[in-house]
């Protein structure tokens, strides 16, 4: 039964350690609860009904990738693309959060139509499999360095950017106690590794005064202010077509960047280098973005969380399923699950950037032609603090180097449309 509504295979995985990853997912992604509505709360929308909206939109998206897609990755609104709603759409270009709503409409409708008609897949497999490899990798040091960033290990610098933090206490400290206690626990193949972690730097952070239970129960707020609450008069107009271009744009490369990379670290990808049930994924994301924008949030992605639950040992659609529930329990939980610090998630990102760093392995160094790319693809990532950026770079860079080197023979119509594409992308 298990096989037949999540492709649960019991010589790959077991029940307890999909739930243990699920539970590990929902753990590291649950910051999204609090954060989401407080973006997007800056634009006038009600913040109780973004809770709601949240729980509801992350939970439906994650229970059609658990039964249609029969994959362990979760969906959530993508934090940079709630960021652009929020403060560029509408607080930067003066539109209402009703004009924004009806363009990520529109954005998961045309996403609909593009994986239909297979030209999503059609990208993916036009990127060379080195770039495919460089995105495990560039997604590892971009997770990693999100960790660092929650848990203030890394801080802002105004002369050098980025600088250490204070490590000597509060949420640097805790980081620091949970990545030792979790690393240790990895070492020791202890199972349930990272969400044991999570939960011994949780109780740590009780005496140190960073986690704070403020209640269990709570009901959840109505959604009636923000559902379906759309703006039909400037859907033909050039700004409408711009902010869906943008949306489309980095919804479209970040997913693909987050879907290779986390399929490419949990082996699914065939002898071929193909990825299986990535038609299904695709669409899951593209209906999850659509619905979402009903009930009244910004764009659905699939997260790079998930790789959280990937280290765990997730491998069927078993794991998003416990991750939906989990969701759908914080509707009535949220005090319970919000009090988990983003000190102690932090941890896991960091060690899940350490599993997904042996993609580089299958990079050829000796090569430069292959290596410059793949390192700019690498490196661009976390410093750009973006995946759609990391893969834009890396693939204009392999065309160009291969082009200008004579070795043309590599390159396929389909590179040498997308390096065209990405270098209209920043002319525009």
């Amino acid at each position: 039964m298990l096989e037949k509504l999540f492709g649960f295979d019991r010589k790959v995985t077991s029940v307890r350690t999909e739930v243990m990853a699920g539970i590990t997912t929902f753990l590291t992604m649950a910051y999204i609860l609090a954060i989401n509505p407080n973006v997007l709360s800056a634009t006038g929308m009600d913040k109780g009904a973004l809770f709601t909206t949240t729980v509801i939109a992350s939970a439906f998206s994650t229970l059609l990738m658990a039964f249609y897609a029969k994959l362990p990755f979760s969906l959530a609104p993508g934090m940079g693309l709630s960021t652009f709603f929020a403060y560029t759409v509408c607080l930067t270009m003066g539109y209402t959060w009703q004009f924004a709503l009806t363009a990520v409409l529109i954005e998961g409708i045309i996403f609909i139509l593009l994986t239909v008609s297979n030209l999503r897949e059609k990208i993916v497999n036009a990127i060379p499999e080195t770039l495919k490899h460089a995105i495990g990798a560039g997604i590892g040091l971009f997770i990693s360095f999100i960790g660092l960033q929650n848990a203030r290990i890394i801080v802002n610098n105004d002369v050098t950017l980025l600088g250490l933090g204070d490590i000597t206490s509060g949420p640097a400290l805790l980081g620091i106690i949970g990545l030792v206690l979790t690393a240790v626990l990895l070492v020791r193949k202890v199972k349930g590794a990272l969400l044991l972690g999570i939960l011994l730097t949780t109780l740590i952070g009780i005496p140190m005064g960073i986690t704070r239970f403020e209640g269990v129960f709570s009901a959840p707020p109505s959604i009636e202010p923000i559902f379906c609450q759309f703006e039909w008069k400037q859907i033909f107009t050039k700004e409408m077509l711009i902010v869906v271009f943008t949306f489309l744009f980095v919804d479209m490369f970040d997913t693909i960047g987050t879907l290779v990379g986390v399929i490419t670290k949990a082996g699914m990808v065939d002898k071929d280098g193909k990825i299986p049930c990535l038609k299904q994924a695709f669409l899951v994301d593209a209906i999850g973005t659509t619905v979402g924008a009903m009930l009244g949030t910004s764009t659905i992605v699939t997260l790079i969380e998930s790789t959280s639950g990937i280290g765990e040992g997730g491998r069927s659609g078993l794991t998003a399923f416990v991750t939906a529930v989990c969701f759908l329990l914080a509707l009535f939980l949220a005090p319970f699950f919000l009090a988990v610090p983003a000190a102690a998630t932090a941890p896991v990102l960091i060690l899940v950037g350490v599993m997904m760093m042996g993609a580089v392995l299958k990079i050829d160094f000796t090569d430069y032609s292959e290596a410059i790319p793949a390192f700019i693809c690498i490196l661009f990532m976390p410093l750009a603090y973006s995946i759609s950026d990391g893969i834009v770079l890396g693939m204009i860079g392999y065309v160009l180097i291969n082009l200008l080197t004579g070795k043309y023979r590599k390159l396929t119509v389909g590179m040498y449309i997308l390096a065209a594409i990405f270098v209209l992308k920043f002319l525009i």
